[in-house]
């Protein structure tokens, strides 16, 4: 007898490993942290079958499925599946609804493999309704406090101190401004959401029932929030966070230019200090209209000095020019007309040890 499983809860919440068995496609454009793809049928495969099934009918594009999977192609992928399935004696497998490819995927590792594997009932458009169901839970359910404060003050240092913070940008993979963006590519925005969901399912299955998150926009990048949750922040309160221009300039200093050229050349090796310089030239060009062609000007001539000497060099020095002038001319007039605006939900202000004291005391409370 074929086994179902629907306890989506205990899936995510045990990191059960699974298998997808829809197609690459499919997969690229959402799944779920740590599975792997293991089609039934490539993208062309399932084109075809697809289009059969318009013009043909269901009958028809079944045939056309196992004349097109079948043969050294279809001894291959039920070996990729057992090979998974032996390697993970707890996991399942799934398709889309849970429907015929993760049926014919179960039926041939019981006949061609001799395992009796499970399966998620429903399949993966069921447990990703159980993870948007979880985000809209919690938002409604708990209470969420907003981290804010101006560029550099540290706001994703007092995230990783406390064990009741949801790391927005972490999970997005982008930092969150013009200047944001990683070396390595951001998830797509159902990952990024599911990424997100599983962890708000974990840190409540562990008794957290308030959250801190930091002050975002809609977009983190190219990254959505949830719409219930992106509704919440507008009236969620505040904690915010104070350091002074020069320690947030050095803060600025290393995560955006120190640490984020490093990363690039671990990525990208010879390339990569280059490709850093591009990327951070382009940041800036990203927000030219908003500057005003004198200011960008004066800015974009102070980066590429300091780019020019750190690759001669390495010597980074020269780069505060233009964070601090950013920072005063630019960013800090927008958070301050932020802060003045947010005011009145504002229930504490400090520096960086102050507020995860604060933080920390406030969950105490409320326990």
């Amino acid at each position: 007898m074929p086994i179902d499983i629907t306890d989506y809860r205990d899936i995510f919440l045990n990191d059960r490993p699974m298998m997808d068995t829809r197609a690459p496609i499919e997969f690229t454009k959402g799944a779920f942290p740590g599975v792997i793809n293991l089609p039934l049928m490539t993208d062309d495969e399932r084109e075809r079958v697809g289009t059969c099934y318009k013009q043909q009918g269901q009958q028809a594009a079944i045939v056309l499925g196992h004349e097109l999977v079948s043969g050294a192609i279809k001894a291959e992928r039920i070996e990729h599946w057992a090979r998974f399935a032996q390697a993970h004696p707890d996991g399942l497998l799934y398709c889309f609804r849970g429907g015929m490819r993760s049926q014919i995927a179960q039926q041939w590792l019981k006949t061609e493999a001799g395992i009796d594997y499970p399966r998620v009932g429903g399949g993966y458009k069921a447990m990703r309704t159980f993870l948007l169901d979880t985000v809209e839970s919690a938002t409604a359910q708990c209470d969420f406090v907003l981290l804010g404060g101006m560029t550099g003050t540290g706001k994703t240092e007092v995230l990783g101190q406390l064990n009741n913070a949801l790391d927005l940008e972490g999970h997005a993979n982008h930092r969150g401004s013009s200047f944001g963006k990683r070396a390595t590519a951001q998830p797509s925005n159902i990952d990024f959401e599911n990424r997100l969901a599983v962890d708000l399912l974990k840190k409540r299955a562990a008794g957290i029932e308030q959250f801190v998150v930091e002050d975002e926009s809609r977009m983190i990048g190219s990254c959505a929030l949830p719409l219930p949750l992106h509704k919440g922040m507008q009236g969620f309160p505040m904690v915010w966070l104070e350091d002074s221009v020069e320690g947030r300039v050095e803060r600025i200093l290393k995560d955006y230019v120190e640490d984020l050229c490093a990363e690039f050349v671990t990525v990208f090796g010879e390339t990569g200090q280059e490709l850093f310089a591009e990327r951070l030239t382009q940041s800036l060009g990203n927000i030219h209209k908003r500057l005003g062609g004198e200011r960008f000007a004066r800015l974009h001539a102070i980066m590429q000095d300091a780019l020019a000497e750190q690759a001669r060099s390495g010597v980074v020095e020269l780069h505060r020019g233009w964070i601090e002038g950013l920072l005063r001319e630019y960013y800090d007039p927008m958070y301050a007309f932020q802060r003045e605006s947010k005011g009145a939900r504002i229930e504490f202000a400090g520096e960086q040890a102050a507020v995860v004291e604060y933080f920390r005391d406030r969950l105490a409370r409320r326990k």
